[in-house]
């Protein structure tokens, strides 16, 4: 089973740093991940995303301040969030599009979500 576990969420103020990890379990072949994030009120939206090729996307309130990287040999993903505003606060949710081979379909699995609180 394909499991998602994610960590580094917490409490900041504004301006300070946070990173987060994901890491995915199982024998499977990894074509992209990535952050959602999901505001009180807010509808969810994709903070950024990273594929197998280090080809990265990020929604433009996040440019410049975040980065997301890949370790394909440890099924992991980071988020680097730097110079956080009170907007960021948000759950973020770590997802892993994936297959077993490659010829399989490509699956999505989600992370349970951890909270990041910006404080001004």
């Amino acid at each position: 089973q394909v499991q998602l576990v994610e960590s580094g969420g917490g409490l900041v103020q504004a301006g300070g740093s946070l990173r987060l990890s994901c890491v995915v379990s199982g024998s499977i072949f990894i074509n992209d991940m990535g952050w959602y994030r999901q505001a009180p009120g807010k509808q969810r939206e994709l903070g950024a995303s990273i594929t197998r090729d280090a080809t990265t996307t990020y929604t433009d309130s996040v440019k410049g301040r975040f980065t997301v990287s890949i370790n394909n040999a440890k099924n992991t993903v980071y988020l680097q969030m730097d110079s956080l505003k009170p907007e960021d606060t948000a759950v973020y949710v770590c997802y892993a599009d994936w297959r077993r081979g490659l010829s399989d379909t490509v699956r999505r699995s989600w992370g349970q979500g951890t909270q990041v609180t910006v404080t001004s």
